[in-house]
């Protein structure tokens, strides 16, 4: 099934929402999959066990802060312990909150560049040898809102910017052993807490379909990218034509 059967996969943010619905795609395509989460121990324990139902002994769970230094050779280590190899980086975790000037805190600027691009660059670095022996890849998530970034939230902007250039830089710096793409998702899920009725239904009159989007649509997109031999450098919006204004 889409050259995945039995290939390893890690999921940073993997024990829910958006990285939830990803872990259930990879793994009911046939992959070994890595769970990685911070403090959604429950969640993470519950989709452990709705997999091991599923497919016994093909998933396991790492706990790591992100932040730290040692957390990317922590994962790595993880993965290639319990199953041998990897072949596929999800770079899923994420902080999202307003940061508006005049409230901008180098605390707040620091923890958001840290989980959403920091994070994403040394995990590459670390994962970068064993994916290549494996010639597999890494799929970034980055926003497909960057196209009219979103006020007030200048530190989350200029994180999934960067890493949606890195996309790129480390797509030709990696070739030909690994392949680096980026799914760019719109409105999925309402953020917590959720915005009023007024702002959402101002929110999906600016997307041509009408909708928002579902975490099962943006996993097949990650599935998809991992499974395409011959496509590296790309950014994949799924986000029901909003760019299009």
């Amino acid at each position: 099934m889409d050259h995945l059967t039995g290939r390893v996969a890690l999921v940073t943010g993997g024990a829910r929402r958006l990285g939830a619905a990803i872990v259930r795609e990879l793994h009911a395509r046939g992959m070994r999959v890595v769970v990685h989460y911070r403090r959604s121990r429950s969640e993470a324990d519950a989709l452990l066990a709705e997999l091991e139902r599923e497919r016994a002994g093909d998933a396991a769970l790492v706990e790591a802060d992100l932040s730290t230094p040692e957390a990317p050779a922590e994962l790595v280590r993880a993965a290639t312990e319990r199953f041998g190899r990897l072949d596929l980086l999800v770079n899923n975790a994420s902080v999202f909150y307003p940061t508006p000037i005049g409230d901008l805190t180098r605390e707040r600027w620091r923890e958001t560049l840290a989980a959403n691009l920091e994070a994403p660059v040394f995990l590459i670095q670390a994962a970068a040898s064993a994916l290549a022996a494996s010639r597999g890849a890494v799929v970034n998530m980055t926003d497909a809102g960057l196209v009219r970034a979103p006020d007030r939230y200048a530190a989350y902007v200029a994180a999934k910017s960067g890493l949606a250039a890195l996309t790129a830089a480390f797509a030709r710096e990696l070739a030909p052993g690994v392949r680096v793409n980026a799914v760019a998702p719109g409105a999925i899920l309402w953020p917590e807490p959720e915005p009023g009725e007024a702002e959402q239904r101002s929110l999906l009159e600016r997307i041509p379909l009408g909708r928002l989007g579902t975490p099962g649509e943006v996993a097949r997109a990650v599935a998809f990218l991992a499974a395409e031999p011959y496509l590296t450098g790309v950014t994949l919006p799924v986000d029901g034509g909003r760019a299009l204004g």
